[in-house]
């Protein structure tokens, strides 16, 4: 039985240092004193200090952090009411395209949907004018447009699965529609929305293709400042920023991994 083991923990062990190893690499070398990352030749704390006082990549950052905030929660909200009436109202006219233009973004490559969107908002700006140039707000309603889709994929197996026994005893007793939903379909499928919101904060938060179409001049996203400064040759500051990321993320899985067994308790 052992010896049937070893290949499969040789190929798990593989795999996971094939993901992490990288990473890791990347966190030790964000503490190198060389400007050369490839070079160790000492331990320092100093690129983290100049992170600290890089305007560009400071707001670089905080922009990215605020598109996706705004697209993550109107992708839930737009993605729960498309799973709503998907699930909850049956047929209807117009089912069928309204699945594929909800799907779509899903197998759409981005070049596409970023050229799309460009080509939208450039001809909106000429008939309404509106949106004046490109910046925060494309770059949202683009993230909404795709992110949306994978919301509304989470949270419509979730209302598919769930029991709705309970909505209909409450209806029994006389709660409105609306009651209803409030207080016993929201609580029922928050984890879905919570997993929906977190998935579309993390595609916006990575995205570049689509950015790099919708943006303009002082609308610079993250993923875009990293990528035009790794074509120069990649800098420790980047080390450095991609730890607190993953320092970031890693708190957060800990902390969700801790309140969901402290509820199953």
């Amino acid at each position: 039985m052992n010896r049937r083991r070893w290949p499969l923990l040789a190929v798990l062990a593989f795999g996971y240092a094939f993901l992490y190893v990288p990473v890791l690499l990347l966190i030790i070398y964000s503490f190198n004193e060389s400007r050369l990352v490839t070079v160790w030749s000492g331990f320092s704390t100093k690129w983290y200090g100049e992170l600290l006082h890089n305007r560009q990549l400071l707001d670089a950052a905080w922009l990215s952090v605020r598109i996706a905030t705004v697209s993550a929660t109107v992708a839930v909200i737009l993605g729960t009411l498309a799973a709503n009436a998907l699930v909850r109202h049956g047929r209807f006219r117009g089912r069928t395209g309204f699945e594929l233009l909800l799907t779509a973004p899903l197998v759409m490559p981005d070049v596409i949907i970023g050229l799309s969107m460009l080509l939208l908002f450039v001809a909106m700006q000429q008939l309404i004018g509106w949106p004046h140039g490109r910046g925060f707000t494309t770059i949202a309603i683009a993230h909404i447009t795709f992110s949306m889709a994978y919301v509304a994929v989470v949270v419509r197996a979730r209302l598919a699965q769930m029991d709705r026994s309970l909505e209909e005893a409450a209806m029994d007793l006389g709660a409105r529609p609306l009651t209803v939903y409030l207080s016993i379909t929201l609580p029922l499928i928050a984890p879905a929305l919570l997993s929906g919101w977190l998935l579309a904060f993390t595609l916006s938060l990575d995205d570049l293709v689509i950015a790099s179409f919708v943006s303009g001049p002082g609308s610079t996203t993250l993923p875009m400042v990293i990528y035009a400064s790794v074509r120069m040759g990649v800098s420790p500051q980047i080390n450095a920023l991609a730890t607190i990321v993953v320092a970031l993320v890693t708190l957060a899985v800990m902390v969700a991994g801790m309140t969901m067994r402290e509820r199953r308790r």
